[in-house]
């Protein structure tokens, strides 16, 4: 047998297209050529494959060798293709056979050992090879976070000598060990933030209805404690969501199995680019947006980043996902994240410290604001001030309520919701809103004073009617009243006011 035909699969962004791998011996002089569109890595698995089919006790045929990896116009990159590449070489020459090589798809990298390394983006392959039916074998260090697609049938190997083992019938490749879903533990306490029970409030608002929320306040008032605390009150995720955040964090390598099961919380330093937010490269990889997905994006700092990173999460905010062109690829990656951002209110900080340090004019103080743009403003739905506590206040202040007993309201509220509506309230769209945010007469003259009084967008007004819904929920009530109006509105005012 001169020609061995294979399965794998590459990457394109959320998705991994099925790829042929041919192998092909013919006589002249010695020769490995890779075809098919390889890029750099790829064309390096010759050395590697070489290196580790002689380490693993086989014989490299001296022949010319042709590896196709078909479809020809789909860029392949990553070491991936080293395993099926070096099993197609050695069913070839007939130092292993091949009869079962079309019931199974292959994916590794080889060490020059010939043992098997982890690849990223193995929870997308399997996702996508669920509908072939094919046994699909991977690299130890992989296949348990494979395994995590359900239906696909997945086989842990080790080394190269392990696989073709188990395709001569020597030995059975074992299939990983199930994973174990991460302690909710692992979340920092919300009973250690002291005071501040305007910005405890929003947050639990800002978790039970899925909103978007921007904390206002001076160096040190807990802006950041407040962050971190978010994803331990949100309510648990389901498995179709745990998938989801699972297989894009794959594809950037970051997955860890301890975490299966726990919202991400990505938090960018404010030097980070538009790329490293949404995600770019000449092979698309997900950004931090997409990173985020499912979970909580945090920006510390927001007026310290630059417009241009800013500006590009405009639209992920409203649709939830991300389109990224090049101009020979295209790539869609889930961005369905709650921003939480975080600022100070003046260059130096202390505007409305009661230490009265602040020495800034209203003029820095408006150029800094301004760096943040309206539309960008218009679509975070909550604005509350973090303010400095009194010395007095921050030594007395009792003990906050734990994040079991809000978590356990948010759970609730947001139970309602999925019951009315399949989704959280901050995903309502127009026509919902319509049905499902009924107002009464007070509560509509109360928002149409606000519309007159703080110049609310359209945009704007949606929102408020979106707060007042999980508002109303959170209350355990079907009816929006004006005091749940009253309550949105005032979220609406901080930097629009």
């Amino acid at each position: 047998m001169s020609l061995a035909v294979l399965h794998t699969r590459a990457l394109s962004g959320m998705h991994a297209p099925e790829v042929t791998v041919e192998v092909h011996l013919a006589n002249g002089l010695p020769a490995f050529n890779l075809v098919g569109l390889p890029e750099t890595e790829v064309k390096e698995a010759r050395d590697r494959v070489r290196a580790a089919i002689l380490q693993s006790g086989f014989e490299f045929p001296a022949r010319r060798i042709t590896v196709n990896l078909a479809p020809a116009d789909l860029p392949k990159e990553s070491g991936r293709f080293d395993l099926p590449i070096a099993l197609g070489v050695l069913a070839a020459s007939g130092q292993m056979p091949g009869r079962l090589l079309a019931e199974y798809e292959f994916a590794g990298e080889l060490a020059l050992t010939g043992e098997l390394r982890p690849i990223r983006g193995a929870l997308a392959m399997l996702l996508s090879a669920q509908a072939s039916g094919r046994t699909f074998i991977l690299p130890a260090a992989s296949a348990a976070e494979g395994a995590l697609a359900g239906s696909a049938r997945v086989l842990a190997a080790n080394s190269l000598l392990e696989v073709c083992a188990h395709l001569a019938g020597r030995a059975e490749l074992p299939a990983p060990a199930a994973a174990s879903v991460g302690e909710e533990e692992g979340y920092p306490d919300l009973a250690d933030v002291k005071g501040q029970l305007a910005a405890r409030r929003a947050l639990e608002v800002a978790a039970a209805g899925a909103h978007s929320l921007l904390m206002l306040g001076p160096p040190g008032t807990g802006k950041s404690m407040l962050a971190s605390r978010l994803p331990g009150i949100l309510p648990p995720m389901t498995v179709q969501e745990s998938l989801e955040a699972a297989a894009v964090q794959s594809l950037a390598g970051g997955f860890a199995l301890s975490r299966w099961g726990m919202r991400p919380i990505r938090h960018p330093h404010h030097t980070a680019s538009a790329v490293a937010l949404v995600g770019g490269g000449s092979n698309p990889r997900p950004g931090e947006i997409s990173l985020a997905h499912n979970g909580v994006l945090f920006l510390d700092e927001l007026p310290e980043f630059s417009r241009q990173a800013l500006e590009v999460l405009r639209e992920p905010l409203e649709s939830g996902r991300i389109t990224i062109s090049r101009a020979a690829r295209q790539a869609d990656f889930p961005a369905r994240f709650q921003l939480v951002a975080a600022m100070n209110p003046c260059p130096c900080g202390f505007l409305g410290h009661p230490s009265g340090k602040c020495r800034c004019t209203p003029e820095q103080v408006s150029r800094y604001r301004s760096r943040l743009s309206g539309p960008l403003l218009d679509r975070i739905d909550l604005h509350v001030e973090v303010p400095a506590l009194p010395e007095q206040d921050l030594i007395d202040a009792p003990a906050g309520e734990p994040t079991a007993a809000v978590r356990l309201r948010v759970i609730a509220a947001r139970a309602r919701q999925i019951a009315r509506q399949g989704k959280a309230n901050a995903g309502l769209s127009n026509s919902e809103i319509d049905g499902l945010c009924a107002l009464d007469e007070a509560g509509t003259a109360l928002l149409r004073q606000a519309i007159a009084r703080l110049n609310l967008s359209a945009r704007a007004y949606h929102r408020v009617l979106k707060l007042a819904r999980t508002l109303a929920d959170l209350a355990g009530m079907e009816r929006i009243t004006a005091a749940h109006v009253a309550e949105a509105v005032q979220y609406r005012r901080g930097l629009l006011a």
